[in-house]
């Protein structure tokens, strides 16, 4: 189903810069307001002056919990929420000796941070009596393993998983739910030099697949037909699965 943006509160975490920057923009070319979140301070003040910036880590579990509270002053009608933040360890399995507490951030930002935001905010979505949206950011990653980020890997392959549970729990709602899957795309994700799909091009097929109504979005070799014609087999065992389950979902 198409989605008019006019008029929309959207919530997008990590949207200082990058991807998440990038979608800020476009929304608000499309009439919407928009608040994004950020760890680093620096980089508040220097994104879009038009956008409300908030210093968060959605890694952090009493983070989270402040954000749904002020987001629920700050957008009374929210109804878009991107959940975009994330960082990017490059380090082998065989290689990698950091502290755990390191590793862990990484988990609680790309799976914990989104899960419970999710949940802390979906009450609020469906309050609305307007169409909501939830778009989660995976990686071509959840699919193709990276060998060199093994734990980014593996939490966006848990992303996929859970988006596709969270789009069947709100299938009888009016909330839709979108995987949104990048390449690698040019940013500085891992801390390296921008490679990859360029970021504007990047954006604007994810922000017209929003539009659109679309469920999934791709873009380069993420949307190329063997991609794509990979996971068919797995969505069809899926909705089996689910039909058997038979549980409660949002109402």
């Amino acid at each position: 189903m198409p989605f008019d943006f006019r008029g929309s509160e959207v919530l997008i975490t990590g949207g200082t810069s990058g991807i998440g920057l990038g979608l800020a923009t476009r929304f608000l070319g499309a009439g919407a307001r928009v608040v994004v979140t950020g760890r680093n301070p620096s980089r508040l003040v220097i994104a879009d002056e038009r956008l409300t910036n908030l210093a968060s880590d959605v890694g952090s579990e009493t983070d989270r919990l402040r954000l749904a509270a002020r987001v629920s002053e700050l957008l009374p009608n929210l109804n878009v929420v991107i959940n975009n933040a994330g960082i990017q360890r490059r380090v082998s399995l065989a290689a990698d000796d950091a502290p755990w507490v390191e590793r862990q951030e990484e988990i609680d930002i790309l799976l914990a941070g989104p899960i419970h935001l999710n949940h802390l905010l979906i009450p609020r979505l469906l309050a609305q009596d307007r169409p909501s949206m939830i778009a989660n950011v995976s990686s071509g990653g959840a699919f193709v393993p990276q060998v060199f980020a093994p734990t980014y890997s593996a939490c966006k392959a848990a992303i996929h998983s859970y988006t596709m549970v969270l789009r069947e729990a709100l299938a009888n709602t009016s909330c839709q739910v979108v995987e949104i899957i990048p390449p690698a795309v040019q940013t500085h994700l891992g801390g390296t030099e921008p490679h990859g799909a360029p970021l504007d091009a990047f954006c604007d097929t994810v922000f017209s697949g929003l539009a659109a109504g679309r469920q999934r979005i791709g873009f380069g070799f993420t949307e190329a037909d063997t991609f794509v014609a990979a996971e068919k087999p797995y969505e069809d065992l899926f909705r089996q699965s689910a039909e058997r389950a038979n549980v409660a979902g949002y109402r």
